[in-house]
């Protein structure tokens, strides 16, 4: 199968190739995992723009707004206001880490399960939150749900998947990332016009999502993987079989999984140790700047605080919810796009094309609010610009959902070889949470100090981590989790870390 001038020969590569109905729910089971942390991403903004909500919490942040002179870039800059959205990313960034030996020792399933149960009980907390002291326990326990299941899902969706559909259904996990974002915004806009519970409403509705998640992880096996890694040979078995057709041959896909799971078991050493070897080093830098790179994209700061950023630039409190219900809804239309195109044109079109629509978009942004509000930000944005920046905005999401937004958790899913695979996974999404607690740290922060030319900042990271994938990253569609090492033995740059190598590479049956 060809991919990126990658091809391998042999009938594993067909393995699943015919989708059947059990292996698509079972998928998409799997990838409602996403709801939770798009419902997270979605909610906090809104709520944090509440006056119901900063009242009887942030008092000082109404007292900003209510006077005329102030700097409308500076309005919501609150190191406790920031410290409510950010505290479950540190608490995620820990439970990511602590996730991959869960992960190993009781399986995809169950982390997933686990992950669900932190969730509704964090939302639950929230809900009833007196003090921002229990605002913050119920952010942590969030933060450890969030954890577990952006370590787990990703990868079950991948070692689950035909490598055909691979990307795919990966991508579902972002959709339904999409989704809770779009939910989220929708609940805000509705629950705002309480004056009174309508921010305990948003919070607590947290708890659906996370009952989406729970039942949709008990009806399902773990993944064959998962099982062989553990000795359950004759589960996974049944696990293929379930996900594959009832009545298809599975022995032969079970003994190359057996075969990769074998190989890895010689290593006696633990797998971060090991992917801190000279062979892993490709895939160490990518567990890294895969997530690094999406962060810097600016989109999960954008997206936390699109309901803040849009009263900063002069809408109105309704109009500002509503205006990030569309840019969500702009992301998730994006992210169906890309469902249909990641396994056609390849990984790395998606990345070209959606780097260069961001960073048109973020230097439009930059150039209209310098040139319009200026760096003192006495006056509001023209209305008729207003919308110019919404509509920016909106190309710029649309942007990230085709290219940043699922392919950031399909790669990092797809490439690491089994020995590594839940510590690479565990690297990526600590990584992924660590920068997310920073920037919501100290995004409000940015936004007051560098004024318009945060979009700027982030427009030039951009055009980085554009570089490299074109130079960097190879084209991993269609290529068999079980083969994908001998796609980075090929690269011209990273095949000099893997040329003495002596992992197993899956022969083709006979």
């Amino acid at each position: 199968m060809a991919g990126g001038g990658f091809i391998i020969d042999g009938p594993s590569q067909d393995y699943g190739a015919r989708l059947t109905a059990s292996v698509i729910i079972t998928c998409i089971m799997a990838a409602s995992g996403g709801l939770i942390f798009g419902y997270d991403i979605g909610i906090s903004g809104g709520v944090t723009a509440m006056e119901s909500f900063l009242k009887p919490f942030f008092p000082s942040v109404l007292r900003k707004m209510a006077d005329a002179k102030q700097d409308e870039y500076c309005i919501f800059d609150s190191e406790v206001l920031t410290a409510f959205t950010s505290s479950l990313y540190i608490a995620g960034l820990a439970a990511s880490l602590v996730a991959g030996r869960f992960t190993k020792a009781v399986g995809r399933q169950a982390v997933m399960l686990l992950g669900g149960v932190a969730f509704l009980v964090g939302a639950a907390i929230n809900a009833a939150a007196m003090n921002i002291e229990m605002l913050i326990l119920g952010r942590i326990l969030l933060g450890v749900g969030v954890g577990f299941t952006n370590q787990a899902t990703p990868v079950y969706l991948a070692e689950t998947a035909p490598p055909k559909w691979r990307g795919v259904f990966t991508t579902g996990f972002q959709l339904f990332i999409a989704v809770g974002v779009v939910a989220a915004g929708l609940t805000n806009y509705g629950t705002s016009h309480n004056s009174t519970w309508g921010w305990r409403l948003s919070l607590g509705l947290a708890a659906a999502p996370a009952a989406i998640i729970l039942l949709g992880a008990l009806f399902i096996p773990d993944t064959p993987s998962s099982l062989v890694q553990r000795g359950k040979l004759d589960d996974a078995r049944a696990a293929l079989r379930r996900i594959r057709d009832p009545a298809a041959d599975v022995e032969a896909e079970l003994k190359d999984i057996e075969r990769s799971v074998e190989e890895a078991s010689k290593m006696e050493e633990g797998a971060f140790r090991r992917i801190l070897r000279r062979r892993y080093r490709p895939y160490l830098v990518m567990a890294v700047a895969i997530p690094l790179f999406q962060q810097l994209t600016g989109i999960i700061v954008i997206a936390f605080f699109s309901p803040v950023l849009f009263r900063t630039v002069g809408f109105g409190s309704d109009t500002a919810l509503m205006s990030a219900v569309i840019l969500g809804a702009v992301n998730l239309a994006s992210i169906i796009v890309s469902t249909f195109v990641v396994d056609r044109y390849g990984r790395k079109l998606l990345f070209m094309v959606g780097g260069a629509q961001m960073i048109l978009c973020q230097v439009s942004v930059a150039w209209i609010l310098g040139a319009k509000i200026g760096s003192d930000a006495q006056a509001a944005l023209p209305r008729g610009y207003a919308v110019a920046v919404l509509v920016l905005m909106c190309a710029y999401s649309a942007g990230f959902g085709w290219s940043w937004g699922p392919l950031s958790w399909i790669i990092p899913s797809e490439i690491f070889p089994v020995e590594i695979r839940s510590a690479g996974q565990s690297i990526s999404v600590a990584i992924n949470m660590g920068l997310t607690f920073v920037q919501t740290q100290t995004f409000l922060a940015m936004l007051c100090r560098f004024k318009q030319g945060t979009f700027a900042f982030y427009a030039g990271w951009v055009v980085v981590m554009t570089a490299f994938v074109a130079l960097l990253l190879p084209e991993t569609k269609g290529v068999p989790l079980e083969l994908m090492s001998e796609l980075w033995r090929r690269h011209w740059y990273w095949g000099r870390f893997l040329v003495d190598e002596r992992d197993h590479v899956a022969t083709p049956h006979p």
